[in-house]
This record gives structure tokens, C-alpha cells and sequence, in this order.
């Protein structure tokens, strides 16, 4: 089998309300899809999602490297043959994970349609037996952000992940406020995006929120800064997560090798797709780290791509893959029930694309042969 021509669609997704973190303000995500086809008739769908103060891509440069370097790159080989692959995609370009990721995602739904078998099954089987969801707070008031996790609750959803990394006595609020809001058996994650910037205010707010029972902090200081993040960690009871100071190998070994964090979160647009992902989770694994999948977060093309890995792999014990929940209109019917995740077994990925929206929500397209 071997891939003859790539589509590349530069999209714009509506958010049902604006997706609000440390770094950033969103009223629509986006995304960039990708679909792949092979001599054999079959098409294999990915997807890219840059965030420029994550991996340093931006929407714009993400399509253009597909455009003029990383697709023509792919034409005539075989998608099952990653290892090749990631080599040429590398050749091509120094980092850029995010753009590299639509590539991976899409051979692995060809492989997966080429030989019957949902991803899943490529991957080691599935492990677990259900894909659970956090409902995810933006930064808001206090109030405000309690209000919602008492209605998250009320809606079935058992944990909560709270955005923060604005002013820190107001975060301090936000975090206690909706403790008091959901009871003290719902689990809470706090994630700061950088936000609190360095180990002191880090420790001063963690000081005053020990009593909130919460699950993980995640990423409180600047990403480069491991030290800070490992000085954390040996002065808090709260286990500490990396997320945007975590995108491949070398960051791994470094988190590894000074103790920086319990726990991981790996993204696939942060690491270049499900193939290097894999090898992140397997290092994680022997670290004694537990890992979780997040995500930019993507439409249900991207979000299924993350759900297959996680079903698949011991070591992942939980997942923010939440794309399908926030997105007014999407590509692709990733089905979500309460707060799961429901896989399909169909082969691939599992999800039909809407031709249709693509078109509706497409700003710029391209096809390589």
C-alpha cells in the first residue's frame, strides 16, 4: 500500500462558550485535517492542532509546512511503515510536533482500516474497559466556576479540572470555591498553565489549598523550568503533573532524571502523534510516572486518535480529551455518553468525517500528489 495524495483543510471550530486559560483566550479552535489516501482506495484522516505557546507552531506556519514540506514528503510511501516515516518527517523539519502529529494520526487510521482492526488493537488491546472525562473549568470568577461544577456534577461528571494561573489570591478562591461547591468526595485537578511562573508563588498558593483534596497540580511554573518544578515537588503533599515543560524524549529523560513530577501529561500534538507518544508512555512507565492524555484540545478526529491510546495502555490512568464536549459544531462523531468516551470498534479510528462541515468550517485547502 502506499499513499498517493494528501488533502489539507485549514478549519476553524466554534466553541460552544470561550475556552479560557493562563496564556490565552478562545472563542473558536483552530485545527487543521488532514486526509490521507493510498493506491488501495482507502483514506486515512488526522489532524493537527498548534498552539504557538506550547510547541511554537502557529496555525498558519502548521499549514504551511504541511503544505510545502511534510506531505509531499509522505507521497509514495507506506503508511505502515512509521518508523520510516517519523525519519523523513524529521529530515524535513526540526520539532513541530503538532504538524508531524496529523501526519502519524492518519497512518494510523489506514492501518487500522487496512487490516479491519480498530486502533486500539494496534496498540496492545484494550486494557480498559471505560474512558472517563474530567469537566474542564476556564478561568472565570470564583462563583462563576463554582456555579458550573455543581451543575458538571449534577450532569453525572466525578471530577473536575480547574483552570487557573491569573492572580494568585483570586486562583486561591477559585480552587476553594469550588471545593465547597461540589462535597468533598468529587476529584479535583488544578491546572495553572504556567501561570503562577515560579516555585515561590507556587508554594505560597499550594500552602493554602492543601486541605482541598486535590488529585494534581499541573504545571505551575514556566515550562523550561524543571528545577522549579522538582523544588515543588519535594515541598508539597499535592503530586505534581508536567504538561507544557513535557513534549518529547529529551524533556522525559530530564523530568526522569531530576525527579520534577508524579505524573505526565502527554499530548499527541505535543510529541508528534500516537508513535512517539507510545514511547513517552513506556519511559513514563518505567519512571514509576503514571500518565495521563490531554489534549489542545482537538475535534473528534484528534480526540479519538488520543482515546485509542489510552484505552490501550496500562500506564494512562486518566485522560482530558474533551474536545467533543466544547466544540458547537464538529468534523467527525466521536460518540461521548456523560462523562465517557464511547470507542467504536469499526476499523481505524471509529469516526465517519462530515464532509459536509469540512466544507462549511474549511478557510484554506490544499491537495499534494
Amino acid at each position: 500500500m502506499k499513499i498517493t495524495s494528501v488533502h489539507i483543510h485549514a478549519i476553524t471550530l466554534p466553541l460552544v462558550r470561550p475556552f479560557i486559560v493562563a496564556y490565552a483566550s478562545y472563542n473558536e479552535m483552530p485545527s487543521i485535517i488532514v486526509k490521507v489516501e493510498t493506491d488501495q482506495g482507502l483514506v486515512g484522516y488526522g489532524e493537527s492542532v498548534p498552539d504557538q505557546h506550547v510547541t511554537g507552531e502557529t496555525w498558519e506556519s502548521t499549514y504551511a509546512m504541511l503544505v510545502h514540506s511534510l506531505a509531499p514528503a509522505i507521497i509514495g510511501e507506506n503508511p505502515f511503515a512509521l518508523e520510516r516515516i517519523h525519519h523523513l518527517l524529521d529530515q524535513c523539519v526540526y520539532k513541530a510536533p503538532a504538524a508531524k502529529a496529523a501526519i502519524d494520526l492518519a497512518c494510523y487510521d489506514l492501518m487500522g482500516k487496512a487490516t479491519g482492526q480498530p486502533v486500539y488493537q494496534l496498540l496492545g488491546g484494550k486494557y480498559h474497559s471505560v474512558l472517563t472525562l474530567p469537566y474542564v473549568l476556564s478561568i472565570l470568577q470564583p462563583e462563576t466556576m463554582a456555579a458550573e461544577a455543581k451543575q458538571a456534577v449534577a450532569d453525572g461528571f466525578d471530577s473536575i479540572k480547574i483552570k487557573v494561573g491569573s492572580d494568585l489570591a483570586t486562583d486561591i478562591e477559585r480552587i476553594r470555591a469550588v471545593r465547597e461547591a461540589v462535597g468533598p468526595d468529587i476529584r479535583l485537578r488544578v491546572d495553572a498553565n504556567q501561570g503562577w511562573e515560579n516555585r515561590t508563588n507556587t508554594l505560597t498558593a499550594l500552602k493554602q489549598v492543601e486541605d482541598c483534596r486535590i488529585d494534581w497540580m499541573e504545571q505551575p511554573v514556566v515550562a523550561h523550568d524543571l528545577d522549579a518544578l522538582a523544588d515543588i515537588r519535594r515541598q508539597t503533599s499535592i503530586p505534581i503533573m508536567v504538561d507544557e515543560g513535557l513534549l518529547g524524549a529529551s524533556e522525559m529523560r530530564e523530568v526522569i532524571a531530576k525527579k520534577a513530577a508524579d505524573k505526565v501529561n502527554i499530548k499527541l500534538m505535543k510529541c508528534g502523534g500516537i508513535y512517539p507518544a507510545a514511547k513517552l508512555v513506556h519511559q513514563a512507565e518505567m519512571a514509576g510516572m503514571e500518565c495521563q492524555i490531554g489534549s489542545m484540545p482537538e475535534s473528534s478526529i484528534g480526540s479519538a486518535a488520543g482515546a485509542h491510546l489510552s484505552i490501550a495502555k496500562k500506564n494512562i490512568v486518566s485522560n482530558e480529551l474533551a474536545g467533543p464536549f466544547i466544540f458547537a459544531k464538529d468534523v467527525a462523531n466521536l460518540t461521548c455518553q456523560g462523562n465517557q468516551i464511547l470507542l467504536s470498534d469499526k476499523p481505524g479510528f471509529g469516526v465517519e468525517l462530515d464532509e459536509a462541515v469540512l466544507t462549511q468550517l474549511t478557510v484554506r485547502q490544499e491537495t499534494l500528489s
